[in-house]
């Protein structure tokens, strides 16, 4: 990454903060489309602990920060600014622009901010040696991860009753599913019975701690001191949106199963004019392609906004007087020429 490049006055049509799949794709399209862009990116995908990613087509196992890197390398074709910074602030100019203010340089400005700033998987902190293991063997998707541990010993770790949806589901990936209840209490007698119909063993009683050897998972330790011989756990995180910014600009929330999220429409807009959001900073759901695709969307809407703000400014300033009847005759005496021509107008 990069200062190099960057405007002199600091000023840019589009700003994104995020540099992950959304804010690139985001940044691609806008940068194709002839914009003076900016990415500013703190350095923290939320999948950096995956040594791969999976399910994107032409993509499928490249490791991310792979790919993070040839999406920079794309957007220097087209002139795009790529910085390692953090934005501290996003502060409306009252001129329906914005300042942004980073960590590391000077304020830059922008007419329109793109946040795509993802979120982070909180897990659960009553359980030591999780985040050491997260991406490697501890697991949240089977989407992401499921083929590549297809047929080993899972373990679900249960912290919400719901979590025994996760027991179920995985079992698409292995018949050797155990479920741990943990701090679960209480299960509703139809959830027993499909668990009891899809083969899924379940164990009762709270984890304590992970069993590891030779950097592997080998077990799950139950407060008792029984060991369950597992080689995969799968734990719902809490996925907690990075909306700070967003939250600053009073950008309305919608609630989610997870919890306030941005409230955006189909394209990416929030409540504040001017502001998108895009990628896992709007949704929890969002894998690496449908995080691309929510930022290419919104790329393009902001072009073509951009793009009809222009020339209304334009049509205003003509009904303002500012273009003489010299200039407006000039203009019909170039048609009428080129019209004598042949000339397409």
């Amino acid at each position: 990454m990069t200062r190099k490049n960057r405007s002199q006055d600091n000023a840019y049509e589009v700003v994104v903060v995020g540099g992950g799949a959304a804010g690139l794709s985001a940044a691609l399209v806008l940068g194709r489309s002839r914009r003076r862009v900016l990415v500013v990116d703190a350095g923290q995908p939320r999948n950096a602990p995956a040594a791969h990613m999976q399910g994107y087509l032409s993509r499928d196992g490249m490791p991310p920060a792979e790919f993070l890197a040839e999406g920079r390398g794309e957007l220097a074709r087209y002139g795009v600014d790529v910085i390692r910074d953090r934005v501290t602030e996003v502060a409306r100019d009252g001129a329906g622009a914005f300042t942004l203010s980073l960590a590391d340089g000077a304020p830059v400005h922008a007419r329109r901010v793109i946040v795509a700033t993802g979120l982070v998987d909180e897990l659960p902190d009553e359980l030591p040696g999780l985040a050491e293991r997260w991406g490697h063997d501890v697991l949240h998707c089977p989407y992401c991860h499921g083929w590549e541990v297809r047929d080993e010993a899972f373990g679900v770790l249960a912290s919400e009753p719901f979590n025994s949806h996760q027991a179920l589901l995985v079992t698409q990936w292995s018949k050797d599913v155990t479920l741990f209840l943990h701090t679960v209490r209480e299960l509703p007698d139809a959830e027993w019975e499909r668990l009891a119909a899809a083969g899924v063993s379940v164990v009762e009683g709270q984890v304590a701690g992970l069993e590891i050897e030779d950097d592997r998972l080998t077990g799950v330790r139950l407060a008792g001191g029984r060991v369950v011989p597992r080689s995969v756990l799968f734990v719902a995180a809490r996925p907690v949106p990075r909306s700070g910014l967003l939250t600053a600009l009073g950008a309305d929330t919608t609630d989610t199963p997870y919890g306030p999220y941005p409230a955006i429409d189909e394209m990416g807009r929030t409540s504040v004019p001017g502001v998108w959001a895009v990628g896992n900073a709007a949704s929890a759901m969002e894998q690496v392609v449908n995080a691309a695709s929510m930022g290419y969307r919104a790329g393009v809407m902001i072009n073509a906004e951009l793009v009809m703000a222009d020339i209304d400014a334009s049509v205003e300033r003509r009904r303002a007087g500012e273009f003489t009847a010299e200039a407006e005759a000039a203009v019909a005496r170039t048609v009428s020429g080129e019209r004598a021509h042949g000339l397409p107008v």
